[in-house]
């Protein structure tokens, strides 16, 4: 549990963006499987940028606690898929 709840206060930097590319992509496209092809592209993007910067600092902390990179950044892409199908869903109810 303490695995998971880490991983969420990861993700809590990067809900802001994930906000923002939902209201874009529901805005023009609000159809599932793009949106989610998308979220993954969005994702494999962060995991790139975390790795490869300065912010690499962020991941030793998780690896401590055993969760691997991948872990935490699939943990991070299925809870993301969650909220945007959850988003869509409710943008295609209200248009």
């Amino acid at each position: 549990m303490y695995q998971f709840l880490a991983v969420l206060r990861f993700y809590k930097t990067f809900m802001v963006w994930s906000f923002i590319a939902n209201a874009i992509i529901g805005f023009f496209n609000p159809v599932i499987v793009p949106a989610l092809i998308t979220k993954l592209f969005l994702t494999v993007f962060a995991w790139y940028y975390v790795s490869e910067t300065t912010t690499k600092r962020k991941l030793t902390f998780y690896k401590n606690l055993g969760i691997s990179t991948f872990k935490l950044f699939s943990i991070i892409f299925i809870v993301d898929s969650l909220l945007t199908v959850i988003f869509l869903i409710l943008i295609r109810e209200f248009t």
